[in-house]
């Protein structure tokens, strides 16, 4: 048998030849997926947006004729809608039927049988149980304040919301991340809103030059410190926050300001929760999840859906589009998708070379739902952007379906902020060595698009430690005002610049930063718990430490609204690639060219260079971003005001080259910008 031409192999194969042995499971896999797709919509005769209509069938909903309430129960025995309507009681009138033949129950009420705002649940019962239940598809679920009982509730507004800005076309060359958390983005030892977050903080991320936020723990969670991760009800916005017209306002304003917004979806897990969640909906806890070893997160403890039933399938691609379509959502950030690819969770594996991605320990049924979930979410949004958070490095993750791949537009790059705590806290200063880094923020397959981020949410947890407070702990408390700066700041300052413009300036698809970080936020992120008697201290972004000018804070955010701004100056900047053209590990020096924009960084802690030289096309060159200048915090000890013109080498004429001397100060990077002559 000859050997497969290159053309003849699938799309990641072609890209990454390596893949070659493992063609065949790459295949299957793709194989798997077409196949469950066909099925789903029979061959092509419906569609994926078809099929995941779930929403529209069952929960509560509003008819013409008055109430329809339908739940997929199949142990139950009995169901009763209970609530503030029947004096939480059950009573014939509000008793469910089952659906001849199916594990589906129904119950058909006159309009008067129910008001918005009421509160309800299901009471069920199964061959030797009962008990109360939040329906699994419930739209609007609320605490009470005094009791803490989590109920469903009506939610019925006589006007629903209209929506200004009905179309949306995201920005994404390159896509900018704000990640952000409605609860704690107040200065206010208190939870958040959506409002305030709309009229407080939506303002700061427009001015601040990102183009797409990033918000987490919008699906309902009973416990407020999970930051979202132990959801309990799938298809409701958390209310802790608001109401839903209120988060379709903030949207909706985001739109109208281009702003993409996307979510934090979590799909790779369920809480453990009977009462509130899905755990043990009708007296058979496998009913959403996989039974025996597999049922419990051994890390997590939580509960591990069973991607395997079709049932399931129809829950979770549901989901996704309902949020896309009731809150018009641009996309979402799969969290945990390691968890899900993985029989072990991706615990204790290490993940050393290409065999350990294809030797029988994948979760086939998971990779197939995450493959059919990129390709509704496509379907119903061309638009849309779906973001990977796995750190195996699961290569065709961000690859297209066709090509072999599971259909993200985009994977974190999980190894860049792993990179930069281990280098601030094991490397010396004067060994930072600029090759390693300029690899380090490069390591990405070529057919794959990434988000680079120095730090996300993870680094900023009690426990862990933002790069800022690695680089100056405690001086942030005592010397952060101006004047009063000592060595460990300024090096700090200095350092946190150059670290996010690297990351930043290096990116293939998009960068992302969780809110305060830029500005250097001081404090780690603590929710309310007995341990710190329930306190909103550390639940929360200090906006005043940026917004006083007598503080070194603003240095920080300005410079970092200034690098957003000349990264979008570039033209096509993804389009654009990255040429090396210098780099010295002993001078501690990189320099690299994108488009019309020079990059030049000079990591040593004590030594400046005079007229360093770099090889560049010919030409003049005007700087348009230096970290080491005042308004950003820096000594100021080069004229940005002087245009740099390169000088004749006969030896590179002919290449157009020219070489372009510099001054470079001790830690600090400059970018300039070739002028049109």
């Amino acid at each position: 048998m000859g050997k497969k031409s290159v053309q003849n192999h699938i799309g990641i194969v072609r890209n990454d030849p390596y893949l070659e042995p493992f063609e065949q499971a790459i295949q299957g896999r793709h194989d798997h997926a077409q196949w469950k797709i066909d099925q789903l919509t029979r061959k092509g005769k419906t569609t994926l947006s078809e099929f995941a209509s779930g929403h529209f069938y069952f929960g509560l909903h509003k008819t013409a004729e008055g109430w329809i309430f339908r739940e997929w129960a199949p142990n139950a025995t009995e169901i009763y809608l209970i609530g503030d309507f029947n004096d939480w009681k059950e009573t014939p009138k509000y008793k469910a039927k089952r659906i001849a033949k199916t594990g589906n129950w129904e119950l058909k009420l006159p309009e008067n049988a129910l008001k918005h705002g009421q509160l309800y649940k299901m009471k069920v019962r199964w061959n030797g149980g009962e008990g109360e239940r939040i329906p699994a598809w419930a739209r609007r679920v609320v605490q009470d304040d005094e009791t803490k009982i989590f109920s469903a509730q009506v939610w019925q507004p006589e006007q629903p919301y209209r929506w200004k800005k009905r179309t949306f076309r995201p920005s994404k060359s390159p896509l900018l991340i704000y990640e952000c958390h409605i609860g704690m983005g107040q200065d206010a030892e208190k939870v958040g809103t959506y409002v305030e977050f709309r009229e407080k903080v939506l303002p700061r991320v427009i001015e601040d030059g990102y183009n797409c936020i990033q918000i987490m723990a919008i699906q309902e969670h009973p416990y407020y410190g999970s930051f979202g991760y132990h959801v309990s009800s799938f298809f409701a916005a958390s209310s802790r926050f608001g109401t839903p017209e209120e988060l379709k306002m903030l949207i909706d304003e985001a739109h109208q300001n281009g702003i993409a917004v996307i979510m934090d979806i979590v799909h790779s897990h369920a809480v453990k929760n009977e009462v509130e969640g899905l755990g043990n909906l009708a007296g058979d806890p496998n009913q959403f999840f996989y039974a025996g070893d597999r049922h419990e997160h051994p890390a997590w403890d939580s509960l591990c859906f069973d991607y395997g039933k079709d049932e399931v399938l129809h829950f979770l691609l549901s989901n996704c589009r309902y949020w896309l379509e009731e809150f018009h959502f641009d996309g979402f950030r799969f969290d945990g998708v390691t968890s899900m690819l993985y029989y072990s969770h991706g615990l204790g594996e290490a993940f050393t070379n290409y065999g350990d991605y294809f030797n029988g320990h994948q979760d086939d049924n998971a990779i197939c739902y995450l493959t059919l979930a990129n390709c509704l979410i496509h379907e119903v949004n061309p638009e849309a952007i779906t973001i990977a958070e796995e750190v195996s490095g699961m290569p065709g993750l961000a690859a297209k379906f066709e090509d072999g791949g599971y259909g993200f537009d985009y994977r974190m790059a999980m190894n860049i902020p792993d990179y930069w705590i281990k280098t601030i806290k094991e490397v010396k200063d004067e060994d930072w060595k600029p090759s390693s880094i300029f690899w380090e923020v490069k390591n990405r397959r070529s057919d794959e698009k990434t988000v680079s981020y120095c730090e996300s949410h993870d680094q900023a947890l009690v426990g862990d430690k933002t790069i800022i407070f690695r680089l100056i702990d405690a001086d942030m408390y005592w010397h952060f005002k101006k004047g009063d700066e000592n060595g460990t700041v300024h090096r700090g300052i200095a350092l946190h610049k150059m670290i996010r413009l690297v990351t930043a300036s290096t990116i293939n698809g998009g960068y992302l930063n969780f809110m305060g970080n830029e500005f250097g936020h001081p404090e780690w992120i603590d929710f309310p718990r007995e341990g710190n008697g329930w306190s909103h201290k550390y639940a929360r972004r200090q906006w005043n430490l940026v917004d006083n000018q007598e503080l070194c804070y603003h240095w920080l955010g300005d410079f970092d609204r200034e690098m957003l701004r000349v990264i979008k100056s570039q033209p096509r900047f993804n389009g654009t690639k990255i040429v090396e053209i210098w780099h010295d590990d002993g001078d501690q020096i990189l320099a690299y060219k994108r488009g019309d924009l020079i990059f030049v960084f000079n990591f040593s802690p004590t030594r400046s260079f005079t007229d360093y030289g770099f090889l560049v096309p010919k030409g003049s060159y005007k700087v348009v971003l230096n970290t080491d200048a005042p308004q950003f915090g820096g000594n100021g000890l080069a004229d940005d005001s002087v245009t740099h013109f390169t000088n004749f080498d006969p030896i590179y004429a002919a290449d157009g080259k020219e070489w372009l001397k510099l001054y470079v100060p001790a830690r600090s990077a400059v970018v300039l910008r070739k002028n049109k002559d």
